[in-house]
């Protein structure tokens, strides 16, 4: 299929996603997923260069837009909270998925680890959309499942840097450039909204674009990651948003229009069936080594942090999306694992991304009005992104 073909296919598809969405109640983010199974293998598509880059970006946006979501006077008062529940997450499915790769699939020592680390992943793109979607994230409970989903996200990074990744010399400028952004765009960012904001053609949400870009190259150049200084710059700028809300609600509305949707299809895509029919016991082993440690070492954390919570935030903890790719597709890359070791990690990937939070929005979400934060400024409920009341 042509490059325009695909376009058109994916757009359609990212319709019957949002009607979907609306008519059964489920996430959006958790429908694009599926029909990106489905279409991927129905139509035989393989993931263009085109799809695979707005994909990429798409993620680095969801990262500072959760950053940005973090209450960050909350985030000191309860860091025991975040790092109890964002460490277990992490460290308890790498190191049973690492034992179950390597004694019972054998599999290679680094192939292993690359198993272990893929599924020792919380997807904050698939968190932060939900709460996004069901109000939740101007909620504590929201807010505490970002944090603690942030502590997983870098354990994950930390991990896959120490154990495979060789930075370049393209270290020192990422890390120079990415500390500079951290400390000047918040200060700058006052007189560019005031001089620049609230004009039809969006300069200040260029100027976030230009900044995740500029970082995105330099990550690629020193062989890294960007999404840790996103969300660290996301979060910096949390403050400004408070004042803010039109600006943050308009470039939330950009993401969650155009650039999200490519994303969680594209999750969906890299998933091959025809490669998964002969290695089901082995994907139910690795779904299971994924999910039981994830709810056996959060939950007792989760229940003396975030009751009456504790089921709800014990299941999105266990979701994995973008690191869990990320980590399979450098493993494939670098022949650490093979195309069936990689369509069985990225379809367990993806199967957690959809299972959990299927069954924590259906059953156990709690209402936005439940334990509302009454520290931080929350916008008028009247207001929808553009300040138009959601009733006219």
């Amino acid at each position: 299929m042509s490059d325009i073909a695909v376009a058109a296919l994916l757009a359609g598809t990212i319709l019957l996603a949002s009607t979907l969405s609306v008519e059964i109640g489920i996430s959006v983010a958790l429908v694009e997923l599926l029909l990106g199974v489905i279409v991927g293998n129905a139509f035989n598509v393989d993931v263009p260069s085109w799809l695979a880059f707005i994909g990429s970006f798409a993620g680095i946006v969801l990262t500072f837009l959760a950053g940005a979501e973090v209450d960050v006077p909350q985030l000191r008062r309860e860091w025991r909270a975040s790092i109890s529940i964002g460490l277990v997450s992490f460290f308890a499915p790498f190191v049973v998925v690492g034992l179950l790769c390597f004694y019972a699939l054998d599999w290679t020592r680094r192939a292993a680890e690359i198993g272990g680390l893929a599924l020792s992943t919380t997807s904050l793109a698939v968190v932060y959309a939900v709460l996004v979607e069901t109000g939740l994230n101007r909620e504590v409970v929201g807010k505490r499942l970002m944090s603690a989903t942030f502590v997983t996200d870098i354990a994950t990074v930390v991990g896959l840097t120490l154990l495979f990744l060789k930075p370049t010399v393209w270290i020192v400028p990422f890390g120079l450039v990415s500390i500079g952004l951290i400390v000047l765009l918040p200060k700058a960012s006052p007189w560019f909204f005031s001089r620049y904001g609230d004009r039809v053609i969006e300069p200040e949400i260029k100027l976030v674009f230009a900044c995740l870009f500029l970082l995105m190259w330099l990550g690629t150049k020193a062989n890294s990651q960007a999404a840790l200084p996103a969300f660290v710059l996301g979060l910096v700028m949390s403050s400004h948003y408070v004042e803010h809300r039109q600006e943050q609600g308009r470039l939330r509305v950009v993401a969650f229009a155009f650039l999200t949707p490519f994303f969680f299809l594209k999750g969906g895509m890299n998933v091959s069936t025809s490669a998964l029919w002969g290695s089901l016991g082995t994907l139910a082993v690795l779904f299971a080594g994924k999910m039981v440690p994830k709810l056996a070492g959060v939950y007792p954390f989760a229940r003396r942090y975030t009751a009456p919570h504790a089921v709800f935030t014990t299941l999105l903890m266990s979701t994995g999306l973008t690191f869990g790719t990320i980590t399979s597709l450098y493993g494939l890359d670098s022949g650490i694992i093979d195309q069936t070791q990689f369509s069985l990690l990225i379809a367990v990937v993806v199967l957690s991304a959809i299972v959990p939070t299927a069954i924590a929005q259906r059953f156990y979400s709690p209402t936005t009005e439940e334990q509302r934060d009454v520290t931080a400024p929350v916008p008028p409920a009247s207001l929808g992104a553009f300040g138009v009341r959601a009733d006219d």
